[in-house]
Order: C-alpha cells, then structure tokens, then sequence
C-alpha cells in the first residue's frame, strides 16, 4: 500500500491530525494498536476543562485557534462539543494577575471577583482568595469530541484501522517512510506518530526528543449533594506560604460532569508507570489527600462518594508539548495532562508539519539544546 500519510495513534491528536490532512486532500490511514473506544490510553472519558487561563503567548494562541476549530468541528458534526459554563481560577494570585493582563492584550475576557462573592454564586465550591472568571470557558465534552473528528476525518476520505499495532517504522529517504504491520507494510511519503504514552517505545532512536515520563493519574468522580447548584470548571493552586496546604501534591483541576459527578484531580503527579503494565489500582495516599482536598474545598460534594478514573499522562520536563518533524517523521507527544483542549488546533500544526511547515519554536523537539 502507498498513501500520503500514516498516523500512528487513534487518541485525540491522532484523530484531529487525520482529520485536518483528510479535508486538505491527503490520503490518510489511521492505524491503533487497540480497539475503538478503548479506556487504555489518555483521550477516553466524558468531559475535558476548556481552560483559556494561560498567561504565555502561545498557548494563548493556540487556544484560541482550538476554540475556533472546536466550533467548526461542531457544525461539520452536527455535535455540540463546548459547554461555556465557565472557569474560575484561584489560589495563586501572582499567577493569575499575570494570566488576566495576557488575556487584556489579547481581548479575552475575564475579571476577579472576591471570594465571598464567588462562594455566593457557586455555592458547591469554597474560596480563600480572589478569583479569576474566565466566562468564554468551560468542558469539552471529550467522547463527543472524538466521535466528531472520526466523523469528519472518514467524510473526507480517511481509513482507521483498530487493533492493528505498529511493529517497526523505517525511514527510507526524505520522503519516504515505510510503516510495518503485523499484515503489512505500508509506503507513505509521511507517518505522523500520535501514540501518547507509546510513543518512546514506538519510536525508540529513531527520533531525537525530551524525556517523556507516563504517568497513571487518578482523578475521581464525586457525587453532588444538591443538583440545582450551578458548577463551574475550575483550577486551584496551592498556597506555599500557607500551612493548611501542606498536603497537596500540585494543583487541582476539575469540572462537572454530567450523569457522574463532579471530577476533580491532581495534576501530573501519580505513579510512573509502564503502560503495557499498569496496575489500574488508585494509589491510596494521593487519593486520601484528594478526598480530604474535596472535603475542604467541595462542599457541594460528598467526599466519601470517589469513583477513581484511571488515565495516563505522558510528561515532558516543563510541560510543553513535542510538535516537530524528523524527515518524513512527524511527531505529537508529551501533551502532559493538559493537551485536550487544543487538540484540533494541534491537529492543524501537525497537518502542516506534515505539509513542511516549521515546527513552532516552543513545541519544538530541540527547544533548548545546543545546536552544533
């Protein structure tokens, strides 16, 4: 077989990057190790925060983008995909200062309120300091997000192939790359490797990139104990200064999520873990830290109602993504816990990567190393 592109990895970016290269008329294979719909990887649940509280340029940027291409996704699909209930951002001021004057250049709403004044409003939720309402945010309502790009992706003309691992890529010439399945080998003029926390293992040395750590995060579910209270998505960051939160492992991040609760997590800080061998199992210190944290600062939830989720991460040392090309390689990995909502935007960049557009300099795989 002999197509434009393979894309290794039926995730979210893998499904947006065949998605945005099928609408530019490339020919486009998708191919995941697993079944459809499988929960073994980091794009599976319900719901995601739609988070426009960044303070550097170009994540604002792409989000931005990512909220355009959210709706477009929406109308191509006939599928609702934001829900814009909001996002409130407390417990690092500093930090959130810093996001409003960004969202200011950029004309993105958002305002402080004091924390009486949030606690009045969402009841469900308890506040120490001021809190930063960023209104044009909210969920992506994530499984409907994938159902979308796959719809809109095969409407195009791409294929998706399940339960079809990759063995072996082999790079050929500059544009020439050869994908090998247990079936087949494939010649493609690019592959673009979207296997979240498979990719170190997939791609081995055949790319140069930042030590990517898998994690197995544990975020849970909490039932609500009144359901006429409104719930905004939120993040809340620790106060190091303050002794009363001395038991927090990082930040929290969570949302509603309708028909299972109210979904709160750290972030980025569970077990490594090897993802063909994962427990699964909650690790029972961070989730007690977790209950205690909804006791606190949940009030709207009952603390002893956890339904652990289990998902993975795959970390780059700071956080920021891997978006680049190696010949005719195209990576997208180390999306760390906070990728989904930029996922079509990502799948933009990888489309044009793959199209022989440069890597943008952040994302880059080479961000920070010595040039010869």
């Amino acid at each position: 077989m002999d197509i434009d592109v393979v894309v290794v990895g039926g995730g979210a970016m893998g499904y947006a990057a065949a998605w945005q290269l099928a609408r530019r008329g490339r020919s486009v294979v998708l191919l995941e190790q697993f079944e459809q719909g499988h929960h073994i990887g980091a794009s599976h649940g319900a719901t995601r925060n739609f988070n426009m509280a960044y303070p550097e340029p170009d994540y604002l940027d792409l989000v931005i983008e990512a909220r355009g291409l959210w709706d477009e996704l929406a109308d191509e699909s006939g599928r609702q995909l934001l829900d814009l209930a909001g996002l409130v951002n407390h417990g690092d001021v500093p930090r959130l200062q810093r996001i409003r004057a960004a969202h200011a250049a950029r004309g993105i709403e958002s305002h402080f309120i004091p924390a009486a004044e949030a606690a009045d409003r969402w009841q469900g939720m308890n506040f120490r300091g001021d809190v930063l309402v960023v209104p044009g945010s909210g969920r992506v309502r994530a499984a409907d997000a994938l159902l979308a790009l796959h719809g809109a992706a095969e409407a195009h003309g791409a294929r998706f192939e399940y339960s079809t691992p990759v063995r072996d890529i082999r790079v050929s010439g500059e544009d020439r790359v050869v994908v090998v399945t247990d079936a087949e080998e494939i010649q493609a003029r690019r592959v673009v490797v979207t296997a979240g926390a498979w990719t170190s293992k997939l791609l081995g040395n055949l790319v140069r990139l930042p030590q990517l750590v898998v994690t197995q995060e544990q975020p849970a579910h909490f039932t609500p104990l009144d359901d006429s209270l409104a719930w905004p998505s939120f993040n809340h960051n620790p106060d190091p200064d303050d002794p009363r939160d001395a038991y927090w492992y990082s930040p929290v991040y969570g949302m509603l999520t309708p028909g299972e609760g109210i979904k709160a997590g750290w972030h980025g800080v569970g077990p490594v873990t090897d993802p063909d061998s994962r427990s699964f199992t909650p690790e029972p210190v961070q989730l007690e830290a977790l209950t205690r944290y909804v006791r606190e600062w949940l009030p709207g939830v009952d603390p002893a109602t956890a339904v652990p989720i289990s998902c993975t991460y795959t970390s780059t040392p700071d956080e920021d993504f891997v978006l680049d090309r190696f010949g005719p390689v195209v990576v997208g990995a180390g999306f760390s816990g906070h990728g989904f909502k930029f996922t079509p935007a990502i799948g933009r960049v990888l489309a044009d990567l793959t199209d022989g557009g440069d890597s943008p300099a952040r994302f880059s795989a080479r961000r920070g190393q010595v040039q010869p």
